[in-house]
């Protein structure tokens, strides 16, 4: 058989409309903290990446033996005033005792819906547990999605937000308080973190940045630092890093691309699995600041495809791909495009 189910851009998007985007979230979170619990039972390599001036190129592949996974996906800041996305991707699962492709699907909507769920299933584990307000610096496309895993994990519905551009936080208002959340339409980063439980940090910029200094995180904050995510991009004073607890994914990918890439090498971390499987202590009271240096891992991508091939399979979402050749006789491919070829002979 050489069709191979396919989850387009238009497919995801009746998808999620037709379930809610939170409740979608919330099932994915799931997905990701059962993938997190059998962490060592997958291959693990920090991403492949091709760098450039403009922006980076990366493949994230892992495998748990059975199946294989990989995304695709870039990030350029300056794509959007082109008209263009910050980030887009696509992904692929494959079957490991065969090679054979299972499920192709579109993952610029299915990245940010991950990243949300990830932020999710590491609150869960690192915030308090009565937080009700998050500060976010950075409204872009991934800040409604984060909105959202915050109030399926934790019931924040409170939020403070700000980002330079202000077309930016307009947007954000328009499309969460009818949503339901109330919103704060901060005056400063700094004016945004006042009385916050967890703060979201989530700039597209390339730089060494200062997104968030020492003195605007308070005692028992969790932050949930996403935007650094490549070397050379961070968004945290290095000073936080210091008096926090830090968890990361994969240690050996952070180092490289985290807001850990500002400190020393051997600066003490927690791989959040080992939260997840009570392997190592999370919070450790109420008062402790807690980090979660995310860059996105290729297990949470494996994740959420299997999620979304799950929750689709056997639905009119699902399209199909004429993807692999399959010849009648699988030592001879050339037969499939030898007939001209053999025409022309004869004659």
């Amino acid at each position: 058989m050489s069709s191979v189910p396919f989850l387009d851009v238009a497919n995801t998007v009746r998808w999620v409309r037709s379930r809610g985007a939170e409740a979608v979230i919330a099932g994915m979170t799931d997905a990701v903290e059962a993938d997190f619990r059998r962490w060592p039972s997958f291959d693990k390599t920090p991403r492949v990446a091709a760098h450039s001036s403009e922006g980076v190129i990366e493949l994230m592949p892992t495998s748990d033996g059975v199946a294989y996974g990989f995304k695709y996906v870039n990030g350029h800041p300056s794509n959007p005033s082109y008209g263009l996305q910050t980030v887009t991707a696509f992904g692929v699962l494959a079957e490991v005792s065969s090679g054979y492709p299972t499920f192709v699907a579109e993952m610029t909507v299915l990245t940010a819906l991950r990243t949300a769920a990830t932020s999710a299933m590491a609150a869960r584990h690192l915030a308090r547990p009565d937080s009700r307000v998050m500060a976010m610096i950075g409204t872009g496309s991934q800040a409604e999605f984060q909105a959202l895993g915050m109030r399926a994990a934790l019931g924040i519905t409170s939020l403070r937000v700000w980002d330079v551009d202000p077309a930016a936080m307009e947007k954000f208002v328009r499309n969460a308080e009818p949503l339901g959340f109330e919103v704060h339409v901060a005056s400063s980063a700094a004016d945004a973190v006042r009385g916050a439980d967890v703060i979201t940090t989530c700039t597209a910029d390339k730089q060494r940045a200062l997104v968030l200094t020492d003195d605007m995180v308070a005692p028992g904050v969790h932050v949930n630092a996403i935007g650094g995510d490549c070397p050379g991009k961070t968004e945290l004073d290095p000073a936080i890093l210091h008096r926090a607890d830090v968890f990361v994914e994969f240690e050996p990918q952070t180092r490289i691309e985290g807001e850990i890439q500002a400190v020393a090498a051997d600066h003490p971390v927690t791989e959040l699995w080992q939260v997840v499987t009570g392997q190592a202590t999370g919070r450790r009271d109420a008062d402790a600041v807690t980090v979660f240096d995310s860059v996105g891992f290729a297990v949470e991508d494996f994740a959420a495809l299997r999620y979304a091939h799950e929750s689709v399979a056997g639905t009119d979402l699902v399209g199909w791909l004429d993807l692999i050749a399959d010849p009648a006789d699988p030592k001879d491919l050339f037969g499939l495009v030898a007939g001209a070829d053999v025409l022309s002979a004869a004659h």
